[in-house]
């Protein structure tokens, strides 16, 4: 099995080769990305349609942002980035349509074991993220691996998600927890 299988399946792997190909890759097309002006729309668009795995049409990502795959993110309609968010996509990544995250966030799908010999051998693990449609993160939210997050959620600003959250809910805190619900979105 190869380093970047393991990574998939969610097992202890290290970056090899290839991964810190990719790495790099997608590294300097976030650089590109950022340093390319907000009036040259069209420009940043194509970088971020290159970078992404999958994105709708109607999309609007703020300077600056990081990825470090790229190709494991997955976007939907109408979804907004404020500035300085991390997205650590080593695992898939998916966030639903109308989803709006505020400045200095970070999705983390990727982490490392809690044995200190393991990591002195450089492994890490990856568990996926996904998130429902109509979601608010509040600024400086972190949501950890393995998470799921329903639709129709807000996470209040400097929430640490390390649960999943269920639709139709408020949450915050460290750990975020729920503390209020929401009436359901009407369907359209």
């Amino acid at each position: 099995m190869t380093e970047k299988q393991k990574l998939q399946a969610g097992e202890l792997y290290r970056v090899d080769d290839e991964l810190a190909e990719e790495l790099s890759r997608c590294k300097d097309l976030c650089d590109e990305y950022n340093h390319t002006p907000r009036k040259e729309k069209e420009k940043r668009r194509a970088i971020m349609r290159e970078l992404l795995g999958k994105c709708g049409e109607n999309f609007n990502i703020e300077s600056n942002v990081w990825f470090d795959y790229g190709y494991n993110t997955e976007v939907g309609e109408n979804f907004y980035v404020n500035h300085d968010c991390v997205f650590l996509d080593t695992n898939k990544l998916t966030f639903g349509d109308n989803v709006y995250i505020a400045p200095q966030c970070g999705f983390y799908t990727a982490g490392h074991p809690l044995d200190a010999m393991a990591r002195r051998k450089e492994l890490e693990f990856a568990k996926p993220i996904r998130v429902g449609s109509d979601v608010w993160f509040g600024g400086g939210v972190k949501v950890l691996p393995g998470v799921t997050i329903g639709d129709n959620v807000v996470i209040g600003a400097g929430s640490v998600v390390v649960h999943d959250i269920p639709p139709n809910s408020v949450a915050v805190g460290n750990p975020a927890r729920v503390i209020k619900k929401l009436k359901p979105l009407p369907r359209e």
